[in-house]
């Protein structure tokens, strides 16, 4: 994990888990009037790739890639975030201690592939979190199902979260979106490049929402403490990189294996090597079928 070939692990796992090959098709609308250039959204995905790596090499707590009060810019990112005292296209690590921003979760690449081109998507955030934090997949969409009416007249008359609510009253639409949507509320202060805000068209932001299983907050710092109240996220973790590591989709027998291999981690102080021994040491892994072509 020291070797420099270890980066692989970032630039492949930690991208696909973090959906960054999608940043190059995320470039916001020119009429949104948001910063685009294909050097600032390098700095996104780099951003996010060294975080990882960090973690990974230093044998840091997992949970600091949600809750790292530390990051790693440049200069031309660091302005993306406000973050003064940053020079020079050189990465280095820089507090957050004093921002309302932590972790993936408040990272720029994934808010910007968790967003459209003309706006935040809460449901793509709460999508994302859902599936790749809580490990809670949703089934596609049923057919038929409108969309937001985005007219002028529309923006003018009610807030985002107000014509999601008329949304999610569709018996349809429900199941889904009210455990999606108030996830993806908790990260509505960062806009569709993520760059913290507190009104969007003239209405103030509301943050708050709730999990699945009823437990609320309010903003993002209030989402990550109440995210460390269990290991859902260390589980889906664990699954991901144990997906990875087989190179196939995950089968009924493997609740038990996977069971144990967090059952290995460290409850204090859990880290991405523990992570991967406890994998490939896991009859899943050791006693899995390779099939050569």
């Amino acid at each position: 994990l020291r070797h420099p070939r270890a980066r692989a692990l970032a630039t492949s796992f930690a991208a696909q888990w973090l959906q960054l090959r999608n940043l190059d098709r995320s470039a916001p609308d020119s009429a949104s009037g948001a910063p685009d250039s294909p050097t600032l959204r390098d700095s996104m995905r780099e951003e996010t790739l060294r975080l990882f790596e960090y973690v990974l090499r230093e044998d840091r707590n997992l949970w600091e890639l949600l809750d790292a009060d530390y990051t790693f810019v440049n200069e031309e990112l660091a302005q993306h975030y406000g973050l003064e005292g940053v020079e020079g296209a050189e990465f280095r690590r820089v507090s957050l201690s004093r921002t309302p921003r932590r972790g993936v979760l408040g990272h720029a690449s994934v808010l910007t592939v968790t967003s459209t081109p003309t706006r935040t998507a809460p449901v793509k955030r709460g999508k994302f979190v859902l599936e790749n934090v809580l490990g809670q997949p949703l089934p596609p969409p049923p057919p038929g199902v409108g969309s937001l009416e985005e007219s002028p007249e529309a923006l003018r008359a009610a807030s985002l979260r107000e014509r999601l609510a008329v949304h999610r009253a569709a018996p349809t639409c429900a199941a889904c979106h009210s455990s999606m949507d108030p996830l993806g509320f908790a990260l509505e202060n960062f806009d569709a490049v993520g760059r913290w805000r507190t009104e969007v068209n003239g209405y103030p932001v509301d943050a708050s929402g709730s999990l699945p299983d009823g437990r609320s907050f309010s903003g993002m710092l209030e989402l990550v403490r109440t995210l460390r109240g269990d290991d859902a996220f260390l589980r889906c973790l664990a699954e991901k990189l144990l997906i990875y590591a087989l190179g196939r989709a995950p089968a009924p027998g493997d609740a038990a294996g996977l069971a144990a291999i967090v059952a290995q981690l460290d409850p204090e102080h859990p880290t991405l090597g523990s992570l991967m021994l406890a994998i490939i040491e896991s009859p899943l892994f050791l006693q899995r079928t390779v099939v050569r072509r």
